[in-house]
């Protein structure tokens, strides 16, 4: 009866949300809340709980073992403490995005952390080290929970979906995704969508959008039993009793209510609930039920069950309240099984066809149409795509089915209508872009990638994301994230700062487009800055350099700013709509639209200039790409070259683009050409970040790699893969071809094995040649107009003699191959640089040593020609 029970009240935290556990053997009851510290109370004892310190504020979650206890904070921080010392112990794992839920497995060997990330981490609770990532759900995650036995983890979505995964194995599997059962609820919701597990392990519950409480088997997936609570507003808790013969809900109409599990009869109300609770548990083994609210309070509700219905709670476990036993089949009868064993699945409704230009409807035309979807009530679908902007994807059709002579009078849409003069003038404009940015991805996208790290936001849904920055060096640089509400959509990130823009009205009330700068440290005091564009003006892309920030406009303006918000220098891009730019050091590289080709897109132009000494380098040139190819990224590799990556999967770089007039595009890399990609079983693209040396300090493209058909990474964001260059000379299958022939073949002296040999090893030698050729062009060019350091100066060096060696690879080769190869020889020989005064030298050495007399006799001529000072281009070598 009411009066035999007792209520017990305690102040356990600050006002705020607060959450609570038992530990397993149910001695001790821990609680956490937004200030830094724990509580933990002995079950039984009036004395004051044990207060644990130093630990994290804004905790979302806490769970317990019998001898530990963890936490899970909106820092991104999941810490484990132990109940012997009542202290911190370690650090189990850090989310860049605030934790919601934590969920510890019956054996507390495993925990499972849900944030605003897209993924759910599965960490051991003795090891760290060991990770689980669950992936499958599209979005934020907001409650995890392990079943009974820990083979399974149910993972509540904000995008109303339940996925629920399999432990078995070390790599978890999805093996169900239940959708319209839960309500579609933000992270920082007071609202539950939690799965409950049954204790009998065959069945689950979980709040739904409709204020009840909805059962569902495991073993069929179908929706058993629901309490009709009949609360006034969204549940914020739920649980069964520890033999789930009891069920207990609340909601925000601050009512408590008990429920009977068999006959879901409400068996009393508590109408005593001042604040909303939060977290509800039961004591394992007592007539106890504990919660807490959203005003930091705990509530040990001792002699929770009235007398009167003491025997359900002292019960065995019980079944699940079930229509049928699943194990039973539909009705009471077996599930039959088929020849292979398997059960036969339920019928289901016929699949529309999906109306392909090719579909079986199309193929046999009106007479053998499938009229299914009529037939099962669905003729209200027939009209469902509407022509609602002129594109003419849904065109009348009369009583027949046909389509009627509408499409040839003045009245069909125009991109239905054969070109005319006027059409023929509408050119394909590219379309501007950010690189580095990605697409929206569910609630997330890239704004930036680059070699410092990456900037990723997350749509709230509501009036503001959050942005979150990463850095690769994680001891020079320390992750933040931050509430943005200007809503920006364009970032770039090098190791100065990061540099943010966002559109007019992104956040309503009529505002400008802004850029943002962000300075990551400085010798004084960090000072962030903000600028506002003109009124109707947008922003199509920003880059960031060591010195300026370059922003080009819906108005093609580039508009140049310092470091410190400082505007520097304001003009009109020539090249019009703007498409991108890319900044480094002192130099500005935009890109714009240019004239009209013949398949009506546009030429790309682009301009490079120095900012600092007001020079031109290139003025409007052409941007070189292939037909029906666009351009992905642009960007400056570290040592100031311009790159460019286009849609076609090449990396290109520009040659002597300080001299006016004499800068050419060259193909570094053909990511087509790949060997990974030579057997055709691998199904990948690229994902362009940048050009930077590696440890050896050798130039290496670096990108992310994007696997399957998928163009953009997607959250976790792919390490950087790193790719050397390799001029495209001949296809990957031919290289493979010729790789495994010689893996696969005998060593012999034989002349077709020799020849196979000298073929591949020529391949080499000439990519080598070609691509040390380019190298050196390109280090050349930046050493004559720019202060050389020493290292430069030997970089340069080495590339002479690295062109000189594949030179004289190549000459062994051709003197091997026979006299009649002696012209061919002799131009090898005079393309080398003779850096060291001894190239020549060691040729004539090679010639004699296979016995090339007169070719030996040629290379000691243009010897003592180049010494005489007497070596010239344009005279005949061959005379």
């Amino acid at each position: 009866m009411a009066s035999e029970q007792r209520l017990r009240s305690r102040q356990a935290h600050a006002p705020g949300a607060t959450y609570l556990a038992y530990t397993p053997n149910g001695k001790k009851l821990i609680t956490a809340g937004v200030d830094n510290y724990c509580r933990v109370f002995t079950t039984g004892s009036d004395d004051e709980p044990i207060t644990v310190d130093d630990c994290q504020e804004n905790n979302a979650a806490v769970v317990a073992g019998n001898g530990f206890f963890i936490t899970g904070s909106e820092d991104g921080t999941v810490s484990k403490y132990s109940l012997e010392g009542n202290k911190f112990e370690e650090i189990l794992v850090r989310t860049t995005l605030p934790v919601r839920d934590v969920a510890l497995s019956p054996d507390g060997n495993w925990i499972a952390v849900a944030s605003d990330e897209l993924s759910v981490n599965v960490v051991s609770t003795k090891d760290m080290t060991k990770v689980r990532t669950l992936r499958d759900q599209p979005r934020a995650v907001k409650h995890v929970s392990f079943d009974k036995k820990g083979e399974h983890l149910a993972v509540s979505c904000t995008d109303g979906n339940i996925y629920i995964y399999s432990l078995d194995e070390d790599e978890p599997e999805m093996v169900k995704k239940v959708d319209g059962m839960i309500k579609s609820l933000e992270t920082e919701s007071e609202s539950s969508s939690k799965v409950l597990w049954h204790p009998d392990g065959r069945a689950f519950a979980t709040p739904t959008a409709l204020r009840d409480v909805q059962v569902m088997s495991t073993n069929d997936w179908a929706r058993q039993r629901v309490f009709k609570t009949g609360h006034t507003a969204d549940i914020t808790a739920a649980a069964w009793s520890p033999n789930g013969a009891l069920l207990a809900t609340t909601s925000n109409d601050l009512n408590l209510k008990l429920w009977d599990t068999k006959t879901q009869k409400l068996l009393k109300t508590f109408d005593d609930v001042k604040a909303t609770i939060l977290a509800m548990v039961w004591h394992p083994s007592e007539n106890i039920l504990s919660y807490t609210n959203n005003e930091g309070e705990l509530f040990i509700h001792t002699d929770f069950v009235p007398g009167e219905h003491l025997p359900l709670l002292n019960r065995s476990t019980v079944s699940a309240p079930f229509f049928h036993d699943p194990s039973e089949g539909r009705a009471g009868l077996a599930s039959a099984p088929q020849a292979n064993g398997t059960t036969r699945e339920l019928p289901g409704r016929p699949r529309q066809r999906d109306g392909t230009p090719d579909s079986l409807d199309d193929l046999l035309g009106p007479d053998f149409r499938d009229d299914e979807a009529r037939d099962d009530g669905d003729e209200d679908m027939e009209d469902f795509v509407v022509d609602d902007d002129g594109a003419g994807y849904a065109q009348a059709v009369n009583g027949h089915g046909k389509r009627t002579n509408g499409h040839l009078n003045s009245v069909e849409p125009s991109a239905k209508k054969r070109a005319t003069a006027s059409a023929l003038f509408r050119p394909q404009i590219h379309e501007p872009f950010q690189p580095g940015s990605t697409p929206w991805r569910g609630n997330r996208r890239l704004l930036c990638c680059s070699l410092t790290g990456n900037v990723e936001t997350v749509s709230q849904e509501g009036r503001h994301h959050t942005v979150t920055v990463n850095f690769y060096d994680q001891h020079t640089f320390r992750n933040f994230h931050f509430t943005d509400i200007f809503l920006y959509d364009k970032a770039c990130l090098n190791e100065n700062g990061t540099l943010f823009a966002c559109q007019s009205n992104s956040a309503g009330d009529g505002n400008p487009a802004m850029i943002y700068y962000r300075p990551h440290e400085t010798w004084t005091t960090r000072t962030d800055w903000r600028t506002n564009l003109p009124t109707g003006e947008s922003v199509t892309a920003i880059a960031l350099s060591d010195s300026y920030i370059c922003v080009t406009t819906s108005t093609n303006y580039v508009r140049i700013y310092s470091l410190f918000g400082l505007p520097i220098r304001v003009y009109r891009q020539k090249s019009s709509p703007a498409v991108t730019c890319a900044a480094w050091r002192d130099y500005i590289l935009t890109i714009g639209n240019g004239p009209i080709q013949s398949d009506l897109s546009t030429q790309l132009l682009y301009t490079i200039e120095n900012v600092k000494h007001d020079t031109i380098y290139q003025d409007s040139d052409i941007l070189a790409l292939p037909p029906n190819t666009t351009l992905d990224s642009v960007f400056f590799s570290a040592s100031g070259d311009p790159y460019i990556y286009d849609s076609s999967g090449v990396l290109l770089t520009l040659l002597n683009w300080r001299t006016n007039g004499q800068a050419r595009w060259v193909p570094m890399l053909d990511t087509k050409c790949l060997l990974r990609l030579a057997t055709g079983g691998k199904e990948e693209s690229y994902w362009p970040v940048g050009v930077a040396f590696d440890s050896a300090g050798v130039s290496k493209f670096h990108c992310m790699i994007i696997k399957g058909r998928e163009k953009y990474p997607s959250a976790p964001v792919p390490h950087l893969s790193e790719f050397s260059f390799q001029i495209p000379l001949s296809s990957a299958s031919d290289r493979k071809k010729t790789i495994a022939s010689l893996e696969n073949e005998e060593l012999s002296d034989d002349e077709e094995s020799t020849g196979k040999k000298g073929e591949n090893k020529q391949q080499e030698h000439e990519q080598s040649f070609i691509l040390s050729s380019t190298l050196h062009a390109q280090l050349s060019s930046t050493l004559t107009h720019t202060r050389p350091s020493l290292s430069q100066k030997q970089d340069l060096t080495n590339l002479e003699v690295a062109i000189d060696r594949a030179l004289l690879q190549l000459l062994g080769l051709e003197c091997l191959a026979g006299e009649d190869h002696g012209m061919k020889a002799l131009e090898i020989v005079s393309l080398m640089r003779d850096a060291n005064g001894k190239m020549l030298d060691l040729a004539g050495k090679v010639a004699s040593r296979y016995g090339r007399d007169v070719l030996g006799e040629k290379i000691r001529e243009l010897a003592e020609k180049r010494a005489a000072g007497g070596d010239d281009e344009d005279e005949d070598e061959y005379a």
